[in-house]
């Protein structure tokens, strides 16, 4: 307990607890130490090694539903997917250059869209009341994409920003404080490390990242602004242009992060830090877009996914059946949570900054979905096993009440639940939003059977899926 003192007052303290009763003692070094400007807490090296020693904040582990806000420039063609910049002039994919020709006057150039990323429509509160409504508990919002146009004023991203052009406001503080004001989610923002044609970027990547004139001028610097001023409690790298995290420097910006930053204590982070870096390094994993393993990792994970099937931001072409059905979506949300992971869902608002109905649908279906089962989703923590062995269905788990949720997506119409895995029950056994005990019958080592409750469709607790609460199982 000593360590955090200077050496002469390491002494004096040992003298203290040498003649002092051990008690009293112990109770003036913990005084000394809560007093202490520098206090006791961790000091990470800009090394893998031991950056990755660094707990997980608990709060994320416990939160395990998030919503992803992919917005910008590409919100204006909102053709195809947030890559049209790249897919238009750089791979230059048919669709997309006869999509241009075919709406656009020749000479028309991306950055001729951004005074079209208007945003009139776009107000935070709503969205905040939208969000909250979806039973979500953080929000990470596309600060910067790979087009390297940011939604706030970076003095970084000279006339490229949403201050400068288009809305003419700082869309991250907006939203940042109208999240913190009206709900209780976390605030998190991602960044793109990379920008495809972002001249600095592209001599860098000429001479084989041997120079860094990119990360040093502009990505870097970003990272230290968005942190420092709007102090986000997520911060989601992506977008290594296939570059080492050496020439980001990773490691260094993530000791400042964990050290000395104002979120120092709170924040978490994901793996996307260079070449070699997801599913290896960071705080969580994501280790692949829409990653869904489908078995418990020993490391925290999240499975960022789209409603839209095929893109990240809004697509004015969409079909109906490209859309995620709200079944889908909590299945997508109970295996990913029986597995340990989190699920990050992205929606894609307009130009004009309007989260489009179908989203609004969906989110507040799940928050509906969660206002009855968020119980066996909220603060628990993996089973035994993590899927049932007979009926189709997921397991999840609270170590200090000794409850089992077990939640199955298909009503059994014959009013009887069979379950492989619960050997025997001590306690009650209950459905989540009904009142009253249901009856069992142990078979076993093959596990039980439960009488459901006859109820109409109309009288069920909810729709989508429902939950079995277990406790005292065996």
């Amino acid at each position: 307990m000593f360590l955090c003192a200077p050496q002469g007052q390491r002494l004096l303290l040992s003298q203290v607890a040498g003649c002092v009763f051990p008690l009293v003692a112990m109770l003036l070094l913990l005084l000394f130490l809560l007093l202490s400007p520098q206090g006791c807490s961790a000091r990470y090296d800009p090394t893998w090694e031991s950056l990755d020693s660094r707990p997980l904040p608990t709060w994320f582990d416990e939160v395990k539903f998030g919503i992803f806000i992919h917005w910008g420039v590409f919100s204006v063609p909102s053709f195809g997917s947030e890559w049209f910049w790249w897919y238009w002039q750089k791979e230059k994919r048919q669709p997309y250059v006869k999509f241009m020709e075919t709406n656009y006057p020749p000479g028309f150039s991306y950055e001729d869209f951004g005074p079209l990323f208007t945003a009139e429509f776009f107000d935070a509160n709503q969205w905040a009341d939208i969000l909250k409504a979806s039973g979500a508990k953080y929000v990470v919002l596309t600060s910067k994409h790979h087009e390297g146009f940011t939604l706030w004023g970076s003095k970084y991203s000279w006339n490229w920003n949403a201050v400068s052009v288009g809305p003419k406001r700082d869309i991250v503080a907006e939203l940042a404080t109208s999240i913190r004001n009206k709900t209780d989610l976390h605030f998190g923002l991602y960044h793109s490390l990379f920008e495809w044609f972002n001249p600095l970027f592209l001599y860098d990547a000429s001479n084989v990242f041997k120079t860094r004139q990119f990360p040093t001028a502009k990505s870097l610097p970003e990272l230290y602004e968005i942190v420092t001023k709007y102090q986000p409690e997520i911060l989601w790298s992506d977008g290594n242009g296939n570059a080492p995290d050496t020439y980001w420097n990773s490691t260094g910006f993530l000791a400042w992060l964990y050290n000395d930053s104002p979120v120092r204590d709170t924040v978490v982070t994901n793996d996307r830090w260079g070449v070699g870096s997801i599913c290896k390094h960071g705080g969580y994993y994501t280790c692949s877009d829409r990653y869904n393993p489908g078995h418990l990792l020993p490391h925290k994970w999240e499975n960022c996914m789209t409603i839209d099937k095929w893109s990240w931001g809004y697509r004015r072409n969409a079909q109906l059946s490209d859309y995620l059905t709200t079944e889908e979506l909590i299945k997508q949300l109970v295996e990913t949570v029986s597995c340990g992971g989190n699920l990050l869902m992205n929606i894609g608002p307009t130009h004009d900054g309007r989260i489009d109905v179908i989203f609004q649908e969906r989110l507040r279906q799940m928050g509906d979905w969660l206002r009855v089962n968020g119980e066996a989703i909220y603060g628990t923590k993996p089973w035994r096993t993590q899927n049932d062995t007979v009926t189709p269905g997921v397991y999840t788990f609270k170590p200090k009440e000794e409850t089992v949720y077990a939640i199955f997506l298909k009503w059994p119409i014959s009013g009887t639940l069979v379950l492989g895995d619960p050997k025997t029950i001590i306690g009650e056994t209950q459905l989540i939003g009904h009142k009253g005990q249901l009856k069992w019958v142990s078979l076993g080592e093959k596990g039980m059977t439960v009488a459901v409750p006859q109820l109409t469709p109309n009288q069920l607790p909810c729709q989508w899926g429902w939950t079995l609460q277990l406790t005292n199982v065996k």
